[in-house]
């Protein structure tokens, strides 16, 4: 009971903080409830086809074209190639999340996604429209520089300061390395489903099971199907 309950603390306490606001300011409550159920419902309807896209990308794009454009080795053309990606992007930040897990497994620095996480956040091209409209050209022209060089700096410092091993969670097992990326693991459960005697679900993430002989049929079908690309070998 206690492991679960710390499993799910910022459940609890997120479940505990609305009880409270319900006690104590009823219509407060009531609108975050609403906000909540907007956000949900976005969700929903945007991240079906974010997977999707990113599964077709993983597909469609080899290994060593996004390691040359935006590996380690692309240096200033993989810099601008990323802004270039994060500015032209559609859709909330959460979106660009399961996209740079498949980048980064392809190859892409940490330096790269970094700089698509911040351009998609703060210098998406409809955003930059939208700020000259209300708060005019100069004041645009001048965030946006000192933006992109927030952005050199802090992905530098990213990249010198998070190793690609801290993204993977990484084990073998007779002579076969499968990967799970337990960030990037949604809980699904397809892979169990696929292969219930190697993959399990706990606490809502995919694990695995030591077993005497590996089905690769099988481990190959699950890295296939997983919708967010968290497991490859």
């Amino acid at each position: 009971m206690i492991k679960k309950i710390k499993n799910n603390l910022f459940i609890i306490l997120i479940v505990l903080t609305y009880i409270s606001l319900f006690i104590f300011k009823k219509e407060l409550a009531i609108t975050s409830v609403k906000n909540s159920g907007y956000y949900i419902k976005e969700m929903l309807m945007i991240m079906p086809i974010i997977f999707v896209l990113t599964a077709l990308l993983d597909t469609w794009v080899d290994k060593n074209t996004i390691m040359k454009y935006l590996g380690r080795d692309s240096k200033s053309k993989g810099v601008f190639l990323s802004f270039i990606l994060g500015s032209v992007s559609a859709g909330p930040i959460y979106a660009a999340f399961p996209i740079c897990v498949m980048l980064h497994k392809k190859g892409a620095s940490i330096r790269n996604i970094v700089i698509i996480l911040s351009s998609w956040a703060v210098i998406k091209v409809p955003m930059l429209i939208n700020e000259v409209k209300f708060l005019g050209g100069t004041f645009m022209f001048t965030r946006w520089i000192l933006t992109i060089i927030a952005i050199l700096i802090f992905s530098y410092i990213s990249d010198k300061i998070i190793k690609d091993e801290d993204l993977m969670v990484e084990k073998d097992y007779l002579n076969n390395k499968v990967n799970i990326n337990i960030r990037a693991c949604i809980g699904c459960g397809i892979c169990k489903k696929t292969y219930p005697e190697f993959f399990s679900i706990e606490n809502k993430k995919a694990y695995i099971n030591e077993v005497d002989n590996i089905n690769n049929t099988l481990v190959e079908k699950a890295i296939k199907d997983c919708p967010v690309n968290a497991i490859n070998k």
